[in-house]
Parts: structure tokens; C-alpha cells; sequence
């Protein structure tokens, strides 16, 4: 008996990140309405019997495989069959098909593969002079919107041998996404809020790699998954400390969880979430459980900021400046937690210099004493960011 239970203290984990569980997608939803600019949609992960766990504020890695049609396109660029025997960047050898779906990134050109291209190519004198170290901004302005099979095609002098040509690709790496749910509300899903990434450029449909893998390849096969630990993004341990969210779009993932958590648990803190995205009627996602939430009372406000749906774009950090008075009472008389999601590179800096002005005015402090006591949230961990 002893014997037995030392063998099992020290059995390997069944799943890591090298082999991630096999999930099953039992929900595909659009959430978007169908006049909407975007393909938003609502998936739900099947975690049966996955022995693992996650927190509300943790993300999930999710590892796609290629679309098929591409990877076809790029063998048959390549003049080669598909069965040709090719390195892994782990493990055994395969066969080219095998590693252009399952283990290599086949859209975005490495640098050392246009260098190839540019050495090889009988003629690819931009593409030469583009990679000079001087030109870096020039380089991706040229290659917005080209991926690995338009060299191929635009230069077919340029030859390659299946086993040099993976050797200039990168692995296909995971990509993360915000848990959309709690274990305490749903104990055996996960699910996530996801934007299918399509656009045409070059006369070519462009796709996300993750998003249109479960969009539109995941339902009869497994969804390959790793929960990924975000410590910097959880609740607060305290349940009575009210929180401040601020989620546009997609970002909206981990506030979904927080207040399925917090209901679930019987936390008393009170809860205000902004959303934003473009139009009310077609882009307000999970808006029916939000407006639930709050007429049940777990939801204490709820403001939402529509950008399209008026002459001047309003987005959320225009609804913050609006409620400037009331955020800075959660914030400066009841202790409340501020955590942003979504998108770093407008969003977030436009959030973030919103909630400085709001400390700056309304707690009568100059630009630097703002700036320290927004710092000081930081450290403290009440101001929690989760931004890409």
C-alpha cells in the first residue's frame, strides 16, 4: 500500500504543455449580429475528465493546427507531393503535410526565409534592399498583408527543398485566451469570447490561425488545451472589495468569469463593469447576462460606450470621464480594484491616462502626485492590466 502511493506521489503529470488535453467544442456560437463589421463568437470547451484547473482572470492556451487549403497551396508551390520526410522542430520526422499543419507557422515570413527568398529569386531587388538593417519600418510596411505563400508564388525562381524550407519557419506556437467562465459556475467547460480574424489583402482571404481553427475546423476534432496562470490578474482575496472593470470588445472575456465567480461564491463587493464596442444592437456581447446581473444586483452599474452609433465616436474611456466623480469615490473611499482587458495599443494607454486625469481632478493633486498614487495602485495590485 505504501509502495503504491509513493509510485503515485511521483507518477508525471498526464497532460503539460508539450501535451496538452484534448478538448471537445460543444458551443460555436456568433454572438454578433449578422449586420455587424466583426464575426464575434462564443465557444464552450467540453474539460471532462482533464484533471486540471484554472482561476478567473487566467487565460487558456489553445494550440490550432494550419488550415489545410494553405498548407496544399504552399506544397503545391513547392512542387513537392506532401509526403516528402521533413524535421520536427521536436520529436520524430514527418512527413511535409503532417508538419505544415500540425508543427510550423505557415502565414507570417521569417526573417531568415525572406533572406532566402531574396538570395534565390532571380529577380527580388526590393526585397533585397528592404532587409537592409536601416529599413525596418520600410520592411513592414511592404509586408503588410503578405504571407509565405505570396513570395512562393510571386517568385517561383526561388526553389527549395521541403527539409530546407521548414528550416526557415518558426513552430507554431499557442495562443492564449481569457477564460470567459468560472469552474465554480460551469465545473467541467471553459469558454471564451473570440473575434475571427478574416481580411483580404492581395486579392487573398487572410485568416487568424486560432480563431478560424475553432471557427470553422474544431468541430470534429480535439481542441488541444493548457491553462496558462495569470497571478497578476486575479480577484481580490477580499470578497466584500468592490472592482472596477473596464473590457471593450473581447476584453470583456475575464469580466464574464470575475462575475460568475462572484456570484457563485456570494461575494458582497459590488461590481462595475465598462463595455464598449461598435454598434448596440449587433456588437453587445453577452449583453442579455449582463443586463441580468444587474437587475439581479450583482452587477452594480453597467456603462456601455457605442462607438458607431452616434456622429462622434465615444468609447469607454469617455464613459470613465463622464462618471469621473463616482470612480474616484470607489476608488479613493472604498478601496476598489480597476482592471483593464483588451487592446494595449490604443485602448489601454487611452484608459490609462483617463483614470490619471480622473485621480489628477477630482483628489485635487498635481500631474505627479496623480502619477504616484496611480503607481502606488499598481504596486499595491489594485490596478490590474491584461492587455495584448
Amino acid at each position: 500500500m505504501t509502495e503504491a502511493i509513493a509510485t503515485a506521489a511521483v507518477a508525471p503529470p498526464r497532460y503539460t504543455r508539450a501535451n496538452p488535453f484534448p478538448a471537445r467544442l460543444v458551443v460555436n456560437r456568433r454572438l454578433s449580429g449578422p449586420e455587424s463589421e466583426k464575426d464575434t463568437r462564443h465557444f464552450e470547451l467540453d474539460l471532462t475528465e482533464w484533471g486540471l484547473s484554472f482561476e478567473v482572470g487566467d487565460s487558456l492556451a489553445v494550440y490550432p493546427t494550419n488550415d489545410p487549403q494553405l498548407v496544399d497551396e504552399i506544397i503545391h508551390a513547392l512542387g513537392a507531393t506532401g509526403d516528402e520526410q521533413v524535421p520536427r522542430p521536436r520529436g520524430e520526422p514527418t512527413t511535409l503535410r503532417e508538419a505544415l499543419l500540425r508543427d510550423y507557422s505557415i502565414t507570417q515570413p521569417t526573417p531568415k526565409f525572406l533572406r532566402a527568398i531574396a538570395e534565390r529569386a532571380s529577380a527580388a531587388p526590393t526585397l533585397g534592399y528592404l532587409l537592409a538593417p536601416d529599413r525596418k519600418h520600410d520592411l513592414e510596411t511592404y509586408l503588410w498583408g503578405m504571407e509565405i505563400i505570396d513570395f512562393l508564388l510571386d517568385h517561383p525562381s526561388a526553389r527549395f527543398a521541403p527539409e530546407d524550407f521548414v528550416g526557415l519557419l518558426t513552430k507554431l506556437q499557442p495562443r492564449l485566451y481569457s477564460v470567459a467562465s468560472s469552474l465554480r459556475a460551469y465545473p467541467d467547460q471553459v469558454h471564451f469570447i473570440v473575434d475571427v480574424v478574416r481580411y483580404e489583402s492581395n486579392g487573398r482571404v487572410r485568416k487568424g490561425v486560432a480563431s478560424s481553427f475553432l471557427a470553422e475546423r474544431a468541430d470534429d476534432v480535439p481542441v488541444p488545451v493548457f491553462p496558462s496562470v495569470a497571478k497578476h490578474f486575479h480577484l481580490p482575496e477580499d470578497a466584500a472589495t468592490p472592482i472596477i472593470m473596464v473590457g471593450p470588445g473581447t476584453g470583456v472575456a475575464p469580466f464574464r468569469a470575475y462575475l460568475q465567480q462572484r456570484r457563485a461564491t456570494g461575494a458582497t463587493g459590488k461590481n462595475w463593469l465598462f463595455f464598449g464596442s461598435q454598434h448596440q444592437r449587433c456588437d453587445f456581447a453577452y449583453g442579455e447576462e449582463f443586463e441580468a446581473f444587474k437587475k439581479e444586483g450583482l452587477l452594480t452599474r453597467l456603462d456601455c460606450a457605442w462607438s458607431r452609433d452616434q456622429a462622434k465616436k465615444i468609447y469607454v474611456q469617455h464613459q470613465m470621464n463622464d462618471n469621473a466623480a463616482e470612480i474616484w469615490k470607489w476608488l479613493e473611499g472604498e478601496g476598489a480594484h480597476f482592471f483593464v482587458c483588451g487592446d494595449a495599443k490604443r485602448m489601454a494607454k487611452d484608459v490609462d491616462a483617463t483614470l490619471r486625469k480622473i485621480v489628477q481632478e477630482q483628489g485635487g493633486k498635481t500631474v505627479d502626485q496623480a502619477n504616484e498614487y496611480v503607481e502606488k495602485l499598481k504596486s499595491d495590485k489594485r490596478y490590474k492590466r491584461d492587455v495584448y
